[in-house]
């Protein structure tokens, strides 16, 4: 099989992976596709919460008496290692696949560079095909991995003049902007944001997408003092869990969490008095939050860009200026971001001018 075909058909698995993008909890999403006389017998990819795995899936799928000297093409090294399911090269050995064709290295110790070792006895081999497409692809997956913290996505939407509240109108960008910042909610397992913002915006923090609803995140509190309001809309979805950061509280504020069967958590302050987010992030991960979007207000995008604790943000920047309307302008976090980020891509150009930066 050539370079280039090899190339198409790890494209094929890549496009395949990003549609289950930070949706397999603390597993990658993977993508597999299973070729033999340059047919595409089956392909397949990480299933939701992260098992099966894509190999699985995809051998599956497949006729069993097609497997046979055929090739596989995954995203992402096959695991080697007893975990929650046996290893994916136990499938590939039992079913006679001749031969594995990967874009890149896993991070994870117990099958990172793994696999040639344990293919070799059974005259299965394995080529390694590099792409900048695919290491991109695992950028998440591998801060995650390595530092043991959540990989953080923050946004903030702004009018043409940056400003981030309107004294007439409720939404600064159109319903596409509005949409696409939904489908963000969708692919974190969590969104946060400050008491600050919960008390002035009584957001509901879910994804109102249709078909997608079930996939709103937990929904992450920060209330040094408790100061949250009564009869706020979080409170009203019992069905999506809420979690409380606080350090200090009365009795009774604590109480009424515990009967609205929220979570809560007790964190010290740093140095500025605020909550300590370092203390926050290892608590995340170790509830299992490996993907957190923080929709925060302009004080506390502000900290945590020059605190350097965001991995990627996207900016949605309307078309029209609010000029007197505006409130809050945020020209400053822009050029913190122009500063902070090494790459800046406009995504896409919407109606009435509308435009998605992502800075990474």
């Amino acid at each position: 099989m050539s370079s280039r075909n090899d190339k198409f058909y790890l494209k094929l698995a890549l496009n395949l992976a990003k549609q289950n993008e930070c949706l397999t909890r603390e597993n990658p999403s993977v993508g597999c596709v299973i070729v033999k006389n340059n047919k595409i017998i089956s392909l397949s990819k990480t299933s939701i919460n992260g098992r099966p795995h894509a190999e699985a899936n995809a051998i599956r799928l497949a006729n069993r008496n097609d497997l046979k000297d055929s090739t596989i093409y995954v995203t992402l090294e096959p695991c080697t290692h007893h975990g929650k399911t046996p290893p994916c090269t136990d499938l590939i050995i039992k079913n006679k696949i001749s031969k594995i064709v990967y874009g890149s290295n896993d991070i994870d110790k117990r099958t990172a560079k793994k696999l040639k070792i344990v293919l070799k006895k059974f005259n299965i081999s394995t080529k390694q095909v590099k792409m900048k497409e695919i290491t991109d692809f695992y950028k998440s997956y591998f801060y995650i991995r390595k530092n043991k913290l959540p990989y953080i996505t923050a946004k903030l939407a702004c009018s043409n003049d940056y400003y981030i509240y309107s004294k007439k109108n409720k939404n600064i960008t159109n319903e596409l902007s509005r949409k696409t910042s939904h489908l963000l909610r969708y692919r974190n397992n969590a969104i946060l944001i400050s008491s600050k913002t919960l008390n002035k915006d009584n957001p509901f923090l879910d994804c109102r997408i249709n078909g997608l609803q079930n996939f709103s995140p937990i929904k992450i509190i920060l209330d040094k003092n408790l100061n949250y309001k009564k009869n706020l809309n979080i409170f009203k979805n019992k069905k999506i869990r809420c979690i409380f950061f606080y350090n200090y509280s009365s009795k009774k504020k604590l109480s009424v969490l515990k009967k609205n069967k929220i979570k809560y958590y007790k964190v010290n302050l740093d140095k500025q008095n605020n909550l300590d987010f370092k203390e926050i992030k290892k608590k995340l991960f170790k509830l299992n939050i490996n993907y957190l979007l923080i929709e925060g207000g302009k004080e506390l995008t502000k900290s945590l860009i020059q605190k350097k604790h965001i991995n990627q943000f996207f900016l949605f920047k309307s078309g029209k200026n609010l000029n007197t309307n505006g409130q809050l302008k945020i020209k400053e976090i822009v050029n913190q971001l122009n500063k902070k980020f090494k790459n800046k891509m406009n995504l896409d150009v919407y109606l009435n001018k509308d435009k998605v930066i992502n800075y990474s």
